[in-house]
């Protein structure tokens, strides 16, 4: 089978991939690579922009996965332009062409965001979303548009992902667990805006998990399914980031608790999952904190701005306009 990914060089798609590969399938990318390649070499490479594929680029494959646009709340209210563009429209049209190009499925990197603040009660797919945020607006946008395009040659898989955290070869410090042992390691110290609210926490190994369920899905399913490792106060997870730290280096945090107002409170069942595509997380946040100590290494540089998706667009933004107005100016 082949897969084109849109987005592959990513975060998740870095840890992707290489399961993907291992189990016996052709992968491609269509990448602009802002945050460079960590692929494996078998990986094969389209270095374009997404508006630029045509109907015949997505002609030889079998599935497409989405995983492109921008990735958090930062980078959208940063950009709230850019980020309709690429979070809504980017998918809407991919998808449009895969349907003509005869693609089987198409798999949409959606988010639990969508479901903006919800009041104690844990959501299922079912319920309604209120997300007011350019990323959660964003991300509803582009699953509506992909879930329409159903039909009985067309499968098309939404997963409403929760926080992803975890080691990847192209490394994030700007995701909850990640933030907090960066924190941790660094200043002795974990912030914690507000306690008491809720989020479903997914380990990057149970993410790409998921992806592939969705990919050796039976053809015949299509649908939206919540994914995460298990819910958490953002207090209990402060707890247990600072107890697996000290648990297995013996270096002690103090956490500093604030009360923040925050509009953003989930979380969601994922037993549609389960149930459908034989989704079983195997990680937790204990889990995720070890297998970063493990890779602890690779990014020990921990101010490096490029482990940071909003430094390093607003980096990648300036360069742009600095160019064009040069260009203007010329």
């Amino acid at each position: 089978m082949k897969l084109l990914i849109a987005g592959g060089a990513g975060y998740l798609g870095s840890v992707l991939i290489p399961k993907l590969i291992e189990r016996g399938y052709k992968v491609d990318v269509v990448d602009l690579f802002w945050f460079g390649n960590h692929l494996p070499r078998q990986t094969g490479i389209l270095h374009k922009d997404i508006f630029q594929l045509t109907v015949e680029d997505l002609e030889p494959y079998d599935q497409v996965i989405f995983l492109a646009g921008l990735s958090n709340d930062p980078m959208a209210e940063y950009s709230p332009s850019k980020n309709f563009i690429f979070n809504a429209a980017a998918p809407a049209y991919l998808g449009y062409i895969a349907k003509i190009a005869k693609v089987k499925r198409y798999i949409y990197a959606s988010s639990c965001s969508v479901y903006g603040y919800t009041e104690n009660e844990l959501y299922d797919e079912s319920r309604p979303v209120s997300s007011h945020y350019p990323y959660g607006i964003s991300k509803l946008q582009g699953e509506q548009a992909v879930m329409q395009m159903i039909d009985d040659d067309f499968s098309v898989i939404s997963l409403r992902k929760g926080t992803i955290s975890g080691y990847s070869p192209r490394m994030r410090l700007d995701l909850i667990v990640n933030t907090m042992f960066k924190s941790a390691m660094k200043d002795r110290v974990i912030t914690v805006n507000n306690p008491s609210i809720w989020r479903p926490i997914l380990a990057i190994s149970d993410a790409a998990t998921a992806y592939i369920r969705a990919v050796e899905a039976n053809q015949k399913i299509s649908g939206v399914f919540n994914i995460a490792s298990g819910n958490y106060t953002v207090g209990e997870v402060a707890d247990l980031v600072k107890s697996a730290i000290h648990e297995r280096l013996g270096t002690q945090a103090s956490l500093d608790i604030k009360h923040i107002q925050d509009f953003r409170n989930y979380k969601v069942s994922t037993e549609k999952a389960a149930n459908v595509l034989s989704f079983h997380p195997a990680g937790d946040v204990k889990s995720i904190v070890f297998d970063l100590i493990d890779n602890f290494e690779k990014f020990r540089d921990l101010d490096n701005p490029v482990y940071s998706n909003i430094q390093s667009f607003k980096k990648m933004d300036t360069a742009v306009r600095e160019h064009d107005l040069v260009g203007v100016m010329a």
